[in-house]
């Protein structure tokens, strides 16, 4: 164990810059998998067959295929077609492919859980279809999303993992080289899930923090009721 932390200090530029490629991948990630999620999980709400249908086809496939087999497929298949991505961009569009499409069923079931009463009362004050999705229905179906999303993001970090598979030197690259280098296998794992375990903790903080703003912002208590 001693061997290992004293290999562990000496490596620490290389350790921190696998931390920051981790984060940057998970910050990255997120971002990508918002702009999917919002992309497929508002045209999932359209009553129209023509808009519904596609978005719903595309949810279903990325959601229904493995994230290893698409970062795989961007990474090697799309040099072949004549498309070649970086490492890093390769993981990140994966990411934010799989795990937007997972959020675009919540922003779904969120949007669907604003009463339709107000929807109408939007209606009769002759506000049209955008307008109601922004300024009636949005508002409130954030503070919904936000929990779920918290998990998802979660879910994204411990995806992270995935990229060392196509050449990304993250975190878990890192602590691997280390036990490579110790032979200390069960103090660099540790070591590597409390590290995870710290990473997660931090977002789970903070999206509770955001859950809480958007909450006391529409005029609610986080949990569920009047403020």
């Amino acid at each position: 164990m001693n061997d290992f932390f004293e290999e562990f200090v000496r490596a620490a530029p290389q350790v921190g810059e696998g931390l920051w490629i981790t984060v940057l991948a998970t910050v990255l990630g997120a971002a990508a998998a918002l702009v999917v999620a919002l992309a497929l999980g508002l045209p999932s709400c359209s009553p129209r067959r023509s808009v519904r249908a596609p978005a719903r086809l595309a949810v279903e496939f990325l959601r229904g295929t493995s994230l290893y087999v698409q970062l795989f497929w961007l990474f090697f298949a799309l040099p072949v077609l004549g498309f070649r991505l970086e490492p890093l961009a390769c993981g990140v569009l994966a990411l934010g492919l799989n795990h937007g499409a997972y959020g675009a069923e919540v922003v779904r079931g969120a949007v669907g859980a604003v009463p339709h009463s107000q929807r109408e009362a939007a209606i009769a004050l002759g506000m049209g279809p955008w307008l109601r999705m922004r300024r009636i229905v949005l508002p409130q179906a954030v503070v919904l999303m936000i929990p779920p999303f918290g998990n998802l993001l979660i879910q994204l970090l411990k995806a992270t993992p995935l990229l060392s598979l196509i050449t990304i030197s993250d975190l878990t690259f890192q602590l691997d080289q280390l036990r490579s280098a110790t032979g200390d296998t069960s103090t660099a794992y540790l070591t590597l899930l409390l590290m995870y375990f710290a990473l997660a903790a931090l977002l789970s903080s903070g999206m509770k923090a955001l859950e809480s703003v958007a909450a006391n912002r529409l005029g609610r208590s986080t949990n569920g009721g009047e403020a």
